[in-house]
């Protein structure tokens, strides 16, 4: 597969315009995200860092992934590539939802394979987008193999949850309009399962000369792992959030985009996670999947080891949080609320 391009971020920006929801920023109170250790001996006044969340998931569907499904079948469209037969993925999660709807908004059929122990409210929802849901064996390798199946059988066009150029060129989009909306922008913090979202961003921001943050739950590191080999590999899924960043392998599109400069690795653990989330609906009322609170851990939670402290690790550099330098303007995506929120509790007032 080649490597994603910024030309291929650009195209889907124009592709998709008028097609999804503009991204919604607004700014952390002052002080909220402690900054970098300063030498004591340093006169120089202080400023505080300015931290910006992206509002990603008040897209349609709940979730970022709306734009690249959106890009996805529109670029199959302009070039004559979609087949009667609609499309299909194997998928009961976001990128379900999104290729569900973005199939309706085009106006062709989608066939989404689940497990048939999938929960039925998610059934409901992709019924609710019109999509064909077929319900095979029990786990999802078996759903998989039915929806390969149905595309040799049929000719439908397969999509794929992250590892395909333009459905990460489409969610790569999301880094322009936060540029647009925050002149000056030094860092982007976005949340990684198998790289889609990730990729996207980061080769947009490359472009821009902007930091990556690449947040991974330290029990879910696809590619943390995948740097750290230089390939590739498959890891254990154990995390609080791994329903949204469970990938097992990622892929070689976010190995690749990773390998830049200015991209930096982050892995944190689940109960800053958890707390993130929770800290997201005390103080703002809003309620996210724990892999969208997974991006705000990274600069919300404590240094782990004194060897971690206030270091801005370079690509594919283990770190368990990240450190905002004085005055430095940082954007977190918020990337997805599809989420149960009755564990969401109010222990303090807002500030």
């Amino acid at each position: 597969m080649r490597e994603l391009t910024y030309g291929d971020v650009k195209a889907a920006a124009d592709r998709i315009a008028g097609r999804i929801r503009p991204v919604t920023v607004a700014p952390l109170d002052s002080g909220a995200i402690r900054t970098a250790y300063r030498d004591p001996l340093d006169e120089r006044a202080s400023r505080p860092c300015e931290v910006w969340v992206a509002l990603e998931y008040m897209q349609h569907t709940g979730s970022f992934k709306a734009r690249g499904a959106q890009n996805f079948l529109q670029a199959h469209r302009d070039a004559g590539t979609l087949p009667e037969a609609g499309v299909t993925i194997a998928s009961g999660g976001n990128a379900g939802l999104a290729c569900a709807w973005a199939a309706r908004q085009e106006g062709v059929t989608a066939t989404v394979f689940l497990p048939a122990t999938a929960p039925a409210v998610k059934v409901a929802k992709l019924r609710s987008y019109g999509a064909d849901v077929r319900l095979v064996g029990d786990e999802y390798a078996e759903a998989l193999a039915a929806c390969e199946e149905f595309v040799s059988a049929t000719g439908a066009l397969a999509s794929h949850a992250y590892d395909n150029p333009l459905i990460a060129a489409g969610a790569g989009t999301l880094l322009e309009e936060i540029r647009q909306q925050i002149p000056g922008l030094d860092t982007v913090v976005v949340a990684v399962g198998g790289g889609g979202l990730f990729a996207g961003v980061a080769t947009a921001a490359q472009h821009h000369g902007v930091r990556t943050v690449a947040v991974e739950p330290e029990n879910c590191r696809a590619l943390n792992a995948a740097v750290e080999a230089g390939h590739p590999v498959d890891v254990t899924v154990d995390s609080i959030a791994s329903d949204s960043l469970g990938a097992r392998r990622a892929s070689r599109m976010a190995l690749t985009a990773a390998q830049h400069e200015r991209v930096h690795s982050v892995l944190v653990p689940d109960d800053e996670i958890a707390a993130a989330r929770r800290a997201l609906w005390d103080h703002r009322r809003i309620a996210v999947e724990h892999g969208a609170a997974t991006a705000l851990a990274a600069l919300a939670s404590s240094p782990r080891r004194t060897t971690d402290h206030d270091v801005q690790p370079g690509p594919g550099t283990l770190s368990r949080h990240y450190r905002p330098a004085d005055g430095e303007k940082i954007a977190v995506i918020l990337c997805g609320a599809n989420t149960d929120p009755s564990d969401l509790t109010s222990p303090t007032e807002p500030n």
